[in-house]
């Protein structure tokens, strides 16, 4: 009997132990989790309210939005859709992962049963809701869940495809987002619609729907594959999300490079197009320009000339030296010129060329008449007699 009772004491110690434990494990559990607080459960358009939350990342940005058609227990399905967004507000977390923040109260363009929707704008994904009731805003029941067949992402998401030549050049980068999706549903899951969204950096992700065409049996699976496209000349860090039913699934980071291509030919145009105008200036100016031997000769050939005609004019050695420069012919050597034999009668005027030689025949001389007399001829000198010179005399 005795042995019996030492056998059941440490058994009873046991099991208080753990009824003393479980508690503390559940309270420590949940403080792990993301969790909301308000300061008020119901306010009008207006007003405002105080959120706070412990359990989240430290250092970590979230948004705080008033959404409707909403509950804690099936998220916000209508996605940001169905929230007050230009009224919503952005808090970053301390060290131990707490934020408090004071939020406008507005009307959400859906009717309420309404949440105070927390989530995380970058990194892993995190969400929490806390019920609020908007005063004087219409309230109509959940659209009830219709749909048998739930698609759960089985597998990581991946990014594949690569860059070109002409995404280095400022073309639109595209990739393919490859996933394995599951039915944990009752019923067939038949052309779903993905939703897929992408974020540069800390703004909120622009979303477009893609159907994929096929159908996933209960307990099946399929592998997805839909392409993804960012503007043309986008760079730097993005990130991909993938939604369905109203609930993001998976987020995938992409990391795109500068196009250095667009910059080279930026360079390149600021050296060619600057040359390029010059060579054409310079051809321009070339082109218009006087030449050596225009009419600058013309003026030389002429104004000597004009000047021997002018009476009382007595042309410089200069004018006289570019006449007689000027006048040989290309058909005369320097030695047959006209202008350089010397034959010049008075008054500056060239002689007609004539032959010297004692073959040529004489010129025969006009016979004098009577009206003119001949002129008197003069006599004779005396011619002087000649010098004696002495002998011996040098």
């Amino acid at each position: 009997m005795n042995r019996k009772l030492r056998a059941a004491v440490p058994a009873a110690v046991l099991a208080v132990l753990a009824l003393l434990l479980a508690p503390l494990a559940g309270t420590a559990a949940a403080a792990d989790r993301p969790s909301v607080q308000l300061s008020k459960s119901q306010a009008g358009t207006g007003g405002s309210i105080t959120v706070s939350g412990s359990g989240w990342r430290e250092r970590t940005l979230l948004m705080i939005l008033i959404c409707g058609q909403a509950v804690p227990s099936r998220g916000v399905p209508g996605g940001t859709n169905s929230c007050a967004n230009a009224d919503g507000r952005a808090v970053t977390t301390d060290a131990k992962g707490g934020f408090s923040r004071k939020l406008p109260v507005s009307e959400p363009p859906v009717p309420c049963p309404c949440v105070v929707h927390v989530a995380t704008v970058t990194g892993a994904k995190a969400e929490a809701d806390a019920i609020f009731q908007v005063a004087g805003h219409a309230v109509e029941p959940l659209p009830a869940d219709t749909s048998g067949g739930r698609l759960s992402v089985l597998t990581d998401t991946a990014l594949n495809g690569s860059s070109g030549l002409l995404t280095w050049f400022g073309a639109p980068p595209a990739r393919t987002l490859v996933f394995t999706v599951g039915n944990v549903g009752t019923s067939d899951v038949k052309d779903p619609v993905f939703q897929v969204g992408t974020a540069h950096g800390v703004f909120a992700p622009q979303w477009e729907e893609q159907q994929w065409r096929g159908t996933v049996r209960p307990g099946g699976r399929a592998r997805i594959e839909l392409p993804v496209e960012l503007a043309a000349g986008a760079h730097g860090d993005y990130t991909v999300s993938l939604k369905y039913g109203g609930k993001v699934l998976a987020e995938q980071p992409w990391g795109v490079g500068r196009p250095w291509g667009v910059t080279l030919f930026w360079i390149l145009v600021c050296l060619v197009v600057p040359a390029a105008l010059f060579r054409i200036g310079m051809a321009v100016v070339d082109r218009v320009r006087p030449r050596p031997g225009g009419g600058v000769r013309h003026r030389g050939v002429r104004l000597p000339e004009l000047a021997l005609r002018l009476p009382g004019f007595k042309p410089s050695t200069a004018a006289h030296a570019a006449t007689s420069s000027t006048s040989t012919l290309p058909w005369f050597t320097p030695d047959a010129d006209p202008g350089a034999a010397g034959g010049r009668l008075s008054g500056g005027r060239l002689s007609a060329p004539h032959d010297d030689s004692p073959t040529s025949p004489a010129t025969p001389k006009r016979p004098a008449t009577s009206k003119s007399p001949a002129a008197p001829t003069s006599p004779p000198a005396p011619t002087s007699p000649p010098t004696p010179t002495r002998e011996g005399s040098t």
